[in-house]
């Protein structure tokens, strides 16, 4: 490894992101870790999933070189892996290679592999060095570009919801329930923020914490939730949003890796079981200004809380834009079982303070940390195209001085809900199709793609014919 280290390493091109890594950190970590020998390169798709491939340690100085190709298709993708031909030839006519550049500070060793693994985030770029419009860390710079011409920085953090699926050889998966002592019973009940729970799988709850603290992933709060089976792990406020999405997508890998090693497994799955809540991916939003001011506050304002014209501004945005960026909020079929009435799952794009039934929250804080927590993403869904779509109605929003509507009180009965978002794939899919605005913050070429390859997994899925057909019209009809 020292000979390519050692060798020159120059950039493809001028406009190579400052955020590739450097010589330096790659030579670092190799000293820290002699006996790693090989290193995941991670490599985020268009659905949030990290596709992966593993390269010898004589590779390390290429990829750090820009040397390491991948198919610009690769990240266009559906949730199991196959690309679709009906994306614009215009775009990726003949699959040609993109470029590979690891990102600055996210290499880590993996402590739940048992032979000595290095990983490392990568984005894609094209072989002239421009950032390749496929990649979805890309988009989410390219939004964040929007804010820094007005002088403007967001900090955002995640909230993430997910199961923990029990072991077993039945068809339908089941999740993870806390034991009653003395019997071979299984406890039953939401048991939100059980301690028991915590004591009994202790052991996987802090392979996350251990894990969290080598991949530098600031994980703060863990907790039963509102589902038997179900936790919640959140993230600290950061004030990259590039950063804190890829911790958000390093925390999903590593709660299912930890699963894994420990003979379970768990899921981000929106809705994995039909009685139970469905889980989310919260996204709370500030606005700074360059003398480090929150513009969503104005201590001015007597009421409570103490808004500002712009966080006004920005929550009118949020919910015009909701709709058409419900493709990317929901972005698969299991996704929109999560949208059931009742559930704390928004239906509409309304807003209110301290209040948990509403699209767009705003909780209680200090003018200092006053946000925006953005309720209505699966944890299914990519979290840097969700701080995208985020990002982007936010600042729609304050550009256009867009009105929020009512607020709903704090205290009040949220009164009943009117289905203004779509709750059907196909529906949303419709309307991201037909967004003039979305396009001119994720690229027109990114939406198109995006839009086709959502488009061949729906049509996939209504090809199957499942088991409820039979059950329902077989013998009926």
């Amino acid at each position: 490894w020292t000979h390519w280290l050692s060798r020159d390493v120059q950039p493809m091109a001028d406009e190579v992101d400052v955020n590739s890594m450097k010589h330096e950190e790659l030579q670092q970590f190799l000293q820290q870790n002699p006996s790693v020998q090989m290193l995941e390169v991670l490599m985020p798709d268009i659905n949030g999933i990290f596709r992966s491939k593993r390269i010898h340690r004589s590779e390390f100085g290429a990829l750090l070189a820009g040397s390491l190709k991948s198919p610009a298709t690769q990240p266009l993708v559906t949730t199991m892996g196959e690309y679709d031909h009906e994306v614009d030839p215009r775009l990726v006519a003949g699959e040609p290679d993109s470029a590979l550049r690891p990102v600055a500070g996210s290499l880590s060793t993996v402590p739940w592999l048992s032979s000595p693994t290095g990983q490392v985030i990568a984005s894609y770029y094209a072989l002239n060095g421009e950032p390749a419009w496929m990649d979805s860390r890309h988009v989410l710079a390219g939004v964040l570009a929007h804010f820094t011409e007005m002088g403007l920085r967001p900090v955002i953090a995640t909230e993430l919801e997910f199961y923990l699926v029990a072991p077993g050889d039945g068809i339908a998966p089941r999740p993870l329930l806390g034991s009653i002592p003395g019997t071979a019973l299984e406890q039953r009940g939401i048991q939100y923020s059980m301690a028991e729970d915590m004591w009994q799988y202790d052991g996987f709850l802090d392979g996350v914490r251990i894990a969290c603290e080598q991949q530098g992933v600031p994980m703060t709060t863990m907790l039963s939730e509102f589902a038997p089976g179900q936790w919640e792990i959140n993230t600290r406020h950061v004030d990259d949003p590039l950063l804190a999405c890829d911790h958000a997508l390093l925390l999903k890998r590593i709660v299912k890796g930890v699963a894994l090693q420990q003979g379970i497994s768990a899921t981000f799955m929106a809705k994995p079981f039909a009685e139970s809540a469905g889980s989310g991916l919260h996204l709370h939003t500030s606005v700074y200004d360059e003398q480090g001011h929150n513009v969503f506050s104005d201590p001015a304002v007597q009421a409570t809380p103490a808004l500002s014209s712009m966080c006004l501004a920005a929550v009118g945005g949020l919910a015009a834009t909701m709709a058409e960026s419900m493709a990317i909020f929901a972005p698969n079929a299991n996704s929109y079982r999560r949208f059931v009435p009742g559930t704390y799952v928004p239906l509409s794009p309304s807003w209110g303070y301290n209040h948990r039934d509403v699209s767009l929250r705003i909780p209680v804080s200090s003018d200092q940390n006053r946000r925006i927590e953005h309720r209505v993403a699966g944890a299914d869904a990519n979290p840097y195209l969700v701080a995208a779509a985020v990002l982007a109605g936010i600042h729609h929003g304050i550009t256009h001085g867009c009105e929020p509507g009512p607020m709903i009180a704090e205290g009040t009965r949220m009164p009943q809900q009117e289905v203004s978002l779509p709750n059907r794939w196909e529906k949303a899919l419709e309307l991201f199709d037909s967004s003039t605005l979305l396009p001119s913050y994720l690229g027109e070429g990114f939406c198109s793609a995006f839009g086709s390859m959502r488009h061949a997994e729906c049509d996939a899925f209504q090809a199957v014919i499942s088991n409820l057909d039979y059950e329902w019209y077989l013998r009926a009809v």
